[in-house]
């Protein structure tokens, strides 16, 4: 891409060779145990190449794995120094199938199966209100509202109030006193309204009045360590921010209506999120909808969980039950009103649809979750796959689009959708 194309589209800059920036993890990829030809694996890597070509994403992580076998586990580009504003002096690190990325909200789907697992263990009922546990959550006409709905985007807060100083996403105590004290846009849970970052508070509260525990510490022991995470933790420590991949807002600079979209989601525009997101105050904070932090690996290997039944190595993470009540639709497929797009949701997780969803074409028994937009981690219990494709630049729109759908694509494209009798979980 000639440099004035560069500068007008904000994108980072790409080398005619990708093989000096491609790290695969050879020891980890193994299509042969499932049948997989090469081909398949090199289509659907020429689709992630094609995305990279871009220059909207500085660095891309890929693991996927088929009839739970991981046949791809790659990655291309830069951890840092190759975004569109860094000059040509900046060192360059290059990103290995290792380095940790922030999920953003991709991180709701792991929140959302710990308040599903606290279900379990009978700790909570999803349906009871917020209060019953928290009782100040009751102010402003926020007694009725359920655990359940705030899971499934209708617990009528999608939103932190306007002119919040950011500093409040790091202070515990200062968010929830601002969520107690917010006035519901409705509390019949009968609308879908994208939680970007409130709802994630809101569970973190609840778990943590019924277990007297951390939000960190249930994770860690319930899931991180059981399935042998390295990363997967809300933030990172201070001695290993500087391992964590640099965010970069690129791309075209969102406009009205889009840009007014984006505040309205994310409480602030495109380069704000940018500038929060590399913020050390934000990567250690505990944000359980929008900041845990880890690997495309470890994130497929949760996705590869859920589609098991709960099973991981053949050790019971949760009961197939709770899986399957994590991934039940709830109500009708409707027009989010924080995002404007038409959505399908569980309580907790984006659905699939047919004939063409968020995951692809005849996606109907998929589940998952985006994050920031270009971030796609999913499972696909009618074709046996789970995927996780990180990224580093958050484009709103722009020509990376056409290549992100193609990816989606390609996958679905090389593995056709499995008699019943060969699926491992049946969505109802």
């Amino acid at each position: 891409m000639h440099s004035l194309a560069r500068r007008a589209l904000h994108t980072c800059k790409v080398p005619r060779d990708l093989s000096s920036i491609t790290f695969r993890d050879s020891a980890g990829e193994h299509p042969e145990r499932v049948n997989l030809s090469q081909g398949a694996v090199e289509s659907i890597w020429q689709s992630v190449e094609s995305l990279y070509r871009t220059g909207v994403h500085p660095g891309i992580q890929l693991s996927l794995r088929y009839r739970g076998e991981q046949v791809l586990h790659r990655s291309i580009g830069h951890v840092h120094g190759n975004g569109p504003d860094d000059d040509a002096s900046t060192l360059k690190i290059p990103m290995s199938t290792e380095t940790p990325i922030c999920y953003f909200s991709a991180s709701k789907a792991v929140t959302a199966l710990l308040m599903h697992m606290l279900a379990e263990q009978g700790l909570v009922n999803l349906m009871d209100p917020v209060s019953y546990y928290c009782p100040e959550f009751a102010k402003n006409g926020k007694r009725t509202i359920t655990v359940h709905q705030i899971l499934s985007h209708r617990g009528g807060i999608p939103a932190i109030p306007k002119d919040t100083p950011i500093d409040v996403l790091w202070d515990r105590d200062e968010i929830w006193r601002l969520l107690c004290e917010a006035k519901p846009v409705e509390v019949d849970g009968a609308k879908v309204a994208y939680h970007a970052i409130t709802g994630g508070f809101v569970l973190q509260r609840v778990l943590e009045k019924v277990t007297g525990d951390t939000i960190e510490n249930y994770l860690d022991k319930y899931l991180r360590k059981p399935m042998g995470m390295k990363w997967f933790t809300y933030g990172v420590t201070q001695e290993h921010l500087h391992e964590l991949a640099s965010n970069y807002a690129t791309g075209p600079r969102p406009r009205f209506p889009v840009s007014w979209v984006v505040n309205r989601a994310l409480g602030g525009d495109i380069k704000t999120v940018e500038r929060v997101s590399n913020d050390p105050r934000f990567q250690e904070a505990v944000i359980p909808a929008g900041n845990l932090c880890g690997t495309a690996e470890e994130m497929n290997r949760f996705f590869q969980m859920m589609l098991d039944g709960g099973i991981w190595q053949g050790k019971r993470i949760c009961s197939e039950l709770t899986i399957r009540r994590a991934i039940q639709q709830f109500g009708s497929m409707q027009l989010d009103r924080t995002m404007l797009v038409p959505m399908r949701f569980s309580a907790g997780m984006m659905l699939g649809g047919n004939p063409v969803g968020l995951w692809g074409p005849q996606s109907r028994h998929a589940f998952g979750h985006i994050g920031l937009i270009n971030k796609m981690c999913w499972a696909d219990s009618a074709r046996n796959i789970s995927v996780s494709l990180l990224n580093t630049g958050f484009p709103i729109v722009g020509h990376h689009i056409p290549s992100l759908a193609r990816f989606v694509y390609t996958v679905s494209k090389q593995f056709p959708i499995l008699p019943e009798h060969e699926r491992r979980l049946t969505l109802a």
